[in-house]
């Protein structure tokens, strides 16, 4: 993304104060569902006796999330409000460690988690990452390859996981 491009998004959404607050709306809010299902899955496993999936459960995501802030502390990429000097549509004062995406890999990595119970609750929290990952390049707080990297290495890490192991 180049800052004219980011610049002319911005506009457009600040010009269109429906969609503006739609952003935001989808930016602050999209991550809850995700993060009140995932307990509930655990709790559904445990009720069902399924002790062993409700570990791994716990062990796949927290091995992705660890994965994942460890590599982008090493990384460390500047956000694009940094990189760009952009105004982003969401104020945020955190700098570096744009690169993967925490909230990508979380909630790609929780998605894979319902797809292996459940294939349509697993795809519907896949159409919900996309549209959080959207609204977080949209609000100019990654790169596109920012979320996608974090998507995919919760992809990877979840057929791993819930798959092959």
């Amino acid at each position: 993304m180049t800052k004219s491009r980011y610049d002319r998004i911005e506009q457009f959404f600040r010009s269109h104060n429906k969609l503006f607050f739609f952003v935001r709306i989808i930016y602050k809010f999209s991550p809850y569902p995700v993060y009140v299902a995932y307990p509930l899955l655990h709790i559904y496993l445990i009720w069902q006796g399924r002790y062993a999936e409700a570990v791994r459960f716990v062990v796949v995501p927290a091995v992705t999330f660890v994965s994942v802030t460890v590599l982008r502390m090493i990384i460390n990429r500047a956000r694009p409000y940094e990189a760009l000097d952009i105004n982003p549509l969401i104020k945020k004062n955190k700098s570096g460690q744009s690169f993967p995406s925490r909230h990508a890999a979380s909630v790609f990595i929780i998605a894979m988690a319902f797809l292996y119970v459940n294939v349509w609750a697993g795809i519907a929290l896949f159409i919900l990452g996309i549209i959080m990952c959207a609204s977080r390049v949209l609000a100019g707080v990654h790169y596109i390859s920012d979320v996608a990297a974090g998507a995919a290495i919760a992809v990877i890490l979840g057929i791993f996981g819930f798959y092959i192991i």
